[in-house]
């Protein structure tokens, strides 16, 4: 049991223990003076501060007689100032080596100053200056039996910080792929660049390289925005192979400088680095667009895993964004094995919660240079709901319930007289609305007041999933409230409309009143017209855009919006070579920010149409209800749910259409039929007869409807 700050290598007798990377995971480790100075004054009144250790099973790399154990520190975020960044403290490292014999005794091997300390061959590392290797600085021997240590210092005690020591309980970063180089062009005499053909987060891996002693291999790694430098001093003699350990960088390309003669492409592969997370979701479609733009995001997603978290770039900030995390976290669930992962991350916005107030910060872990506002805060009800959805799991609610309630008692400080919210503090940085839009924001106390109404909401399904009946009816009524009052502010019945860039959306997510209905579906539609055809939101309204065109009778326009590849579009981006998604639809900044992806459950839960209901979690009920639009011929989407593989595909052919299901054992589903008119008129597993464990229960809105025990079914209309 180990733990090293900011980060730790953990050796014995000469090799690297287990197969994380960037270990251990990103913590609030403890108190920082001055936080409340910095650029975005939060208080250091956090509810937890944490410190994680991971365990090993060691015993195979135990030999007789003689072992050696011992480990590399790099700085990591324990130890970093940088702009948004705010240090801790100096490196540090604890472990304890538990040892059960074959007689049954027990011993532990802990650190402590007895253990001695020097300095290795990392002379330079820093999250954003890169890190800097000088093999001649190497020790031979220094972590295995026989090795001299009379010249090495005794280590020095070092106050611990206040965070808790608990086991790591969310998922290592790993080296999850190698990418081999597409392309290597010699520019020089030892200048070579690479191309690896999509933009990864890890670095790049030295093989077997032979030079002479002093010779500096210089690494640049092409990306918009800075990330420091690499280089690696070569000690000479034997071959030697070289990678970054306690940073990551962001690239596609590469440059080489001072590579000894050739390159070939053997010795040089890109590692991509991320949290070991699988991937369980597989959406394909007819439209080669919708299949690209669903990896790209995906690659984006992945290249900002680390450290049990999910920044919002993986290069520029490294920031481990709430709002980005809460618009992003149900496609993510949709794509990756992440219910460990959201474990780990949501106990950090849990504990970073400021006990006083309710407020919960920007980002978690906390650093002093998040912007946001309340729908980064927001996070503290969104995700704990969407993980119970989608994983089943009571007791994510049962944790987190308290921590909803009080961050809606923090949003209820902000409440204006006529119901509607306004989070004015004097730092700006903390109470923005909707964020990177396409030409121009919608007024901040409607997302404000929104984000109310969702967060009230939530917590109120949320009290009737845990038996709380007096806490759902206050909850139910507080959105009720909230509702109406957005009503009445936001909506301009001349025009018929809540407004542009989101307006009409937001309302149409929460429910508008009968009355409007129609106007305001007309208006959303016109605003799509007007921008012919493209989106014009931010990313919250994004989010909810496709979605809410599906729900309301405009899916072809859904389908037209994201199958468009002009300004502003995923599509857009793809033109101009993105392989991973942009921060904002014009491509200033980072051009590898996740959080517009919130959108693309239209590709899962309305074209291929496989839904969870809330009403019985987990995919223990799924709602199959496929939306074909325009002119995709056929769709599907697959997944591993908490019950096993679950999945659903449609075809249209000359002859009708085909759908296919697969529903879990212990699962059951309601399955709408598109475009069946009649029982008569659907196949079921190629017979006209129902064998039980289908059963027809009528038709509606052009679908034929069934409920279906776990199987595999076959409709042909």
């Amino acid at each position: 049991y180990g733990t090293g700050l900011g980060y730790f290598e953990l050796s014995l007798n000469g090799e690297k223990v287990g197969l994380d990377v960037l270990s251990p995971n990103q913590t609030n480790y403890g108190k920082r003076p001055g936080l409340e100075k910095r650029q975005i004054p939060v208080e250091d009144n956090f509810r937890e501060y944490r410190v994680m250790y991971p365990a090993y099973d060691v015993t195979k790399q135990i030999r007789p007689g003689e072992n050696v154990l011992g480990a590399m520190l790099g700085n990591g975020f324990y130890d970093v100032e940088y702009r948004w960044v705010m240090p801790y403290g100096s490196p540090r490292f604890m472990g304890q080596l538990h040892i059960t014999y074959t007689d049954g005794s027990e011993d532990i091997i802990a650190s402590d100053t007895t253990w001695k300390a020097a300095q290795g061959p990392i002379v330079l590392d820093g999250l954003y200056i890169g890190e800097h290797y000088d093999a001649r600085k190497e020790q031979r021997g220094w972590d295995a039996p026989g090795f001299d240590d009379s010249a090495w210092q005794t280590a020095a005690l070092r106050k611990a910080p206040e965070g808790k020591l608990v086991a790591q309980n969310g998922p290592a970063d790993r080296v999850m792929e190698e990418l081999k180089p597409v392309k290597i062009e010699k520019l020089g005499e030892g200048y070579y660049k690479l191309d690896f053909g999509q933009e990864i987060s890890g670095w790049l891996h030295l093989k077997d390289v032979q030079g002479t002693e002093g010779q500096k291999i210089d690494i640049r790694y092409i990306s918009e925005s800075p990330m420091g430098a690499n280089t690696y001093t070569m000690k000479g003699g034997a071959p030697e192979s070289y990678h970054a350990r306690f940073t990551w960088f962001v690239f596609r390309e590469a440059e080489i400088m001072g590579w000894p003669g050739e390159l070939p492409p053997e010795q040089v592969t890109a590692e991509a680095v991320y949290s070991n997370v699988r991937t369980t979701g597989q959406f394909e479609c007819s439209n080669p667009l919708f299949n690209t733009i669903n990896r790209i995001w995906l690659r984006s997603q992945t290249d900002n895993m680390h450290g049990g978290v999910a920044s919002d770039c993986p290069h520029r900030e490294r920031a481990a964004y709430t709002g980005d995390g809460q618009v992003a976290c149900v496609t993510v669930m949709h794509n990756l094995d992440a219910g460990a992962f959201y474990r780990k991350w949501i106990r950090d916005i849990w504990g970073a919660q400021n006990p006083e107030t309710g407020y919960v910060p920007n980002g978690a872990p906390w650093e002093p240079g998040c912007g946001g506002g309340v729908a980064w805060g927001a996070a503290m009800n969104i995700m704990p709901w969407e993980f119970y959805v989608h994983y089943g799991d009571k007791d994510m609610l049962e944790e987190n319930f308290e921590a909803m309630k009080e961050q809606v008692r923090f949003m209820g400080s902000w409440i204006e007289p006529d119901g509607t919210m306004w989070m004015k503090d004097p730092c700006p940085w903390k109470n923005l609305g909707d964020w990177c839009p396409a030409y121009d924001f919608p007024p901040t106390p409607m997302v404000h007041t929104f984000f109310l109404w969702r967060c009230a909401d939530l917590t109120a399904q949320a009290a009737a999933a845990l038996g709380k009946t007096d806490d759902e009816q206050m909850y139910r009524e507080l959105a009720g409230r909230t509702k109406e009052a957005f009503h009445k502010r936001f909506y301009d019945p001349q025009k018929g409309t809540y407004g542009r860039y989101g307006g009409n959306v937001f309302a149409l997510k929460m429910g508008v009143p009968d009355s409007c209905r129609t106007q305001v579906i007309a208006s959303l539609k016109q605003d799509l017209e007007n921008n012919g055809g493209n989106l014009d939101t931010g990313i919250f309204g994004t989010q909810f855009l496709f979605e809410v065109l599906a729900d309301n009778g405009l899916n072809e326009m859904a389908y037209q919006a994201l199958n468009k590849r002009d300004y502003p579009s995923f599509g857009h981006w793809i033109e101009q070579g993105a392989t991973t998604t942009w921060e904002q639809w014009d491509g200033k900044n980072s051009r590898n920010h996740p959080m517009f992806g919130g959108s693309l459950t239209w590709f899962y839960r309305k074209l291929a149409g496989m839904n969870a209901d809330p009403a019985r979690p987990g995919y223990r009920h799924i709602v199959f209800r496929p939306q074909p639009a325009a002119d995709i011929t056929w769709a599907g989407y697959e997944s591993q749910t908490p019950y096993g593989p679950a999945g659903v595909r449609w075809d249209r052919h000359d002859d009708g259409f085909t759908l296919w299901v697969k529903v879990p054992v212990g699962s059951t589903a309601t399955v709408y039929v598109p475009g069946a008119i009649s029982e008569d008129s659907v196949r079921v597993n190629g017979s006209d007869a129902l064998d039980g464990n289908a059963v027809y229960k009528g038709t509606e809105g052009g679908y034929a409807i069934y409920e279906v025990r776990s199987g595999e079914y076959t409709f042909d209309v």
